[in-house]
Formats: structure tokens, C-alpha cells, sequence
């Protein structure tokens, strides 16, 4: 390790106040965040959740990547905030990148959103995007 490599500080992910079904963690780095969601995103948790990432946006970065490998349940509601929320980084000149698992996966392509949304199969893959497609 060089001794510019050791000056640069680990990214740490700071838990996000959501609801007692929907957990999240929030891990800033130079050209994005990352929030990883674990639980359901509903019609009750979808409002607080949709906030709280918006606010995210206006302290930081609007290219953002959430990790929804270990959410177990999206609703049409959740799906809803999903695409506000790509709405609303996209207006910002950012992008969002969902990772997902085979349930929320077959979810958005239930409807069709699957390229809207920008589907990943990792965080790395993600992050490559935005190396590779920096909004």
C-alpha cells in the first residue's frame, strides 16, 4: 500500500433513520452514494423512505446507487418511489442504479421498468457504470 492509498480513508456506511420494516445504511463516496436497503419497501414505508433519499440528494451526489439485494417485498408503491426517485436524480444530472435479487428483479419486470431503472447485478458493477458513464 502506498502512502497516498493509506491517507485516503475507507468509505463508512451511516444507518438511515426509515421505518421498523425498511432499513437502510448510507455510504457517501466522491461520485456517488450507496444505500443499502434491507425489509420491505410499501405503501407504509415508500413516504419516509422517499424523503429521506431526497435528502440525501440535496447534502450530496445525485448518482446514487441503492443495493436491494436483501430487500424481501416491493409493492406497486415502492416501485412508485423508485422511479420518483430516478426522476429526480436524473433532473439533477445524476443517475440511479438499483442492485437487485431475483424477487425484486422479476417485480420491475413485471412492469416494464427494468431499463427506467437502471438494474445491476452489484454494487461493483454499478460503480464501473458510473466510471465508465459519469453523469
Amino acid at each position: 500500500m502506498t502512502q497516498k492509498e493509506a491517507a485516503i480513508p475507507e468509505p463508512t456506511k451511516q444507518p438511515i433513520k426509515l421505518t421498523t420494516s425498511l432499513r437502510g445504511t448510507r455510504e457517501v463516496r466522491e461520485n456517488c452514494q450507496i444505500f443499502g436497503l434491507t425489509g420491505l419497501l410499501d405503501a407504509f414505508s415508500e413516504a419516509i423512505f422517499r424523503k429521506a433519499i431526497l435528502r440525501c440528494m440535496e447534502q450530496g451526489s445525485s448518482n446514487l446507487i441503492f443495493d436491494m439485494s436483501t430487500i424481501e417485498f416491493v409493492d406497486s408503491s415502492g416501485l412508485g418511489a423508485l422511479v420518483q426517485l430516478a426522476k429526480a436524480a436524473t433532473e439533477r444530472g445524476g443517475i440511479l442504479q438499483i442492485v437487485t435479487n431475483p424477487r425484486v428483479t422479476q417485480t420491475v419486470k413485471l412492469v416494464r421498468l427494468e431499463k427506467f431503472l437502471n438494474l445491476q447485478v452489484s454494487v461493483d458493477v454499478a460503480l464501473e457504470k458510473l466510471k465508465s458513464d459519469p453523469s
